[in-house]
């Protein structure tokens, strides 16, 4: 169980590391789809770090579980606004697909992070 723990935080902390590198680097697709969803431009830069911020707690939570635990549980609230923010706006799936492979592999994390 741990090294499915272990495979799936690493997962989940590349793919926000990934999703944080696009906000901070201003891909032209990443911002336009935050604006759509009514963040702006100066809040793009806080989110990344959010998402910076909950890899590096899964990453320390692997030696300290409440970090990790607590860092999971932040991920899945930031993709919940993720998906919420997607749904307001009634967005196709394709454009909310992403936050709520996000959002599922956060609550799976988090699940494994409190099991272990």
């Amino acid at each position: 169980m741990r090294i499915t723990m272990i495979i799936v935080a690493v997962m989940l902390t590349l793919a926000v590391w990934g999703s944080a590198a696009g906000k901070l680097r201003h891909v032209t697709s990443v911002v336009q789809s935050m604006a759509h969803v009514g963040v702006r431009a100066n809040r793009i830069p806080q989110l990344a770090v959010l998402e910076i911020a909950g890899g590096i707690g899964l990453v320390v939570g692997l030696s300290l579980p409440l970090i990790g635990r607590l860092a999971a549980a932040g991920l899945v609230l930031y993709f919940l606004g993720a998906v919420v923010a997607h749904l307001r706006v009634k967005d196709e799936v394709k454009a909310v697909a992403s936050a709520v492979i996000l959002f599922i592999l956060s609550v799976v994390t988090l699940a494994l992070e409190i099991k272990l």
